[in-house]
């Protein structure tokens, strides 16, 4: 871990206590408060994966996912926020570097939102593309003065040529605010509306070159950081908010847990060997899913760096670690749940809070198992695997 990566994750250490206190105001608010976001600026955690050439640190991704999971460990819905904004640099690094400088000329701090799913509609038009539509969860996008969104083009015929991402900014859009749910509430995960907007060619990012690993942002930004699958880098910045989540349900539980007394069997609940077990089914489920995350990325980088092509093998056990880390997450959230107690169902609770939490990060497109399980399965017996399957 370089010095400034190290300094960035004491200043999310130290910022710890305060996003705990805000958790219940975050959720009740249904969105980040923008004192947070600052603070989160100010340790410079949003620069973590933004290129040096606009006042980026260049960090490697277990500095960037270990600052996730701390944030998340206080406040999953922070958690998960920071780091679907927190990824965003990395990905407008593979974009025009004509694109980067509309974003971060005048201003490096400044963000971007995403919805990647195609609900809306694109075109062709005379350099570049026209684009309309409504897009849902756009998390944190009260904090972002731009936003990423995912949409196939279609040509005049109304078949799809292309998938791309288009880049806008805020006067491009109008958010709606809906977002009212059980789980993750404080996210702000708006729908995104667009009405007829022209997107310039150098603002949007085809996923073909994106899944071949040749970027228009290559030519900039030559860092190794910027030399690794998409489906890797984002898939993985869903699944550490959950084991963020994970991590905050299990300090809590054990903090809860040394003091409390279950009166049905007269005894202390740390001293019930059962409750012993759940515990360390929990500990040892969320420890699995965080060192596959750091092995999988050492391996990553190691062939970034030596500038070897990432083999498929390893991008289908990227996607199996991160579905499976998920997984673990909540069957970890779920053990520590089921030992606590009926206090724990009171509202304010961290304990159902991340439970919540944890379980409407499950929910996320790329978190869907069988889909990327499959794909590794399929791969093991030799069956062809599309690349632009593992987004």
């Amino acid at each position: 871990m370089s010095e400034a990566g190290h300094d960035v994750i004491e200043g999310v250490r130290d910022l710890l206590p305060t996003l705990r206190d805000r958790a219940q105001e975050t959720e009740d608010a249904r969105r980040v408060p923008a004192d947070s976001v600052k603070a989160l600026q100010e340790t410079g955690f949003f620069r973590l994966l933004q290129p040096a050439s606009f006042g980026g640190l260049e960090a490697d991704l277990v500095t960037f996912y270990t600052a996730v999971r701390l944030i998340a460990s206080a406040c999953g819905s922070t958690g998960w926020v920071a780091s679907v904004l927190g990824v965003h640099p990395w990905q407008l690094a593979l974009f025009p570097a004509q694109a980067q400088q509309d974003v971060w000329g005048s201003d490096p701090a400044t963000r971007m939102s995403s919805s990647y799913a195609p609900t809306g509609k694109a075109g062709p038009a005379d350099g570049g593309y026209r684009l309309s539509g409504r897009w849902s969860f756009s998390s944190g996008c009260d904090h972002a003065g731009w936003v990423l969104l995912g949409q196939l083009v279609t040509n005049a015929e109304g078949q799809p040529i292309d998938f791309r991402t288009f880049l806008l900014p805020a006067s491009d859009y109008v958010i709606e605010d809906v977002w009212d749910t059980v789980g993750l509430r404080g996210t702000g995960s708006n729908d995104i509306v667009v009405a007829d907007a022209f997107v310039p060619a150098h603002r949007s990012l085809s996923f073909t070159d994106v899944t071949k690993l040749c970027c228009p942002g290559h030519e900039l930004n030559t860092a190794p950081l910027y030399q690794l699958p998409y489906g890797s880098v984002f898939s993985y910045s869903i699944t550490t908010p959950v084991i963020g989540m994970a991590t905050g349900a299990y300090e809590a539980h054990v903090s809860y847990t040394k003091e409390r007394v279950r009166v049905a069997y007269g005894q202390k609940a740390a001293q019930d060997p059962f409750s012993q077990v759940r515990v360390a089914e929990a500990a040892a489920e969320i420890d699995g899913a965080w060192q596959a995350l750091e092995r999988n990325m050492a391996e990553l980088m190691g062939h970034a760096r030596a500038g070897t092509p990432i083999p498929m093998d390893l991008r289908l056990r990227v996607r199996r670690d991160q579905v499976r880390g998920t997984g673990q997450a909540i069957r970890a959230v779920d053990r520590l749940f089921e030992n606590s107690g009926g206090r724990a169902l009171k509202t304010g609770t961290p304990i159902q809070r991340f439970w919540r939490d944890a379980h409407a990060g499950r929910v996320h497109a790329i978190n869907d198992p069988e889909r990327a399980l499959s794909m590794f399965g399929g791969g093991e017996f030799g069956l062809p695997v599309p690349v632009d399957a593992m987004l």
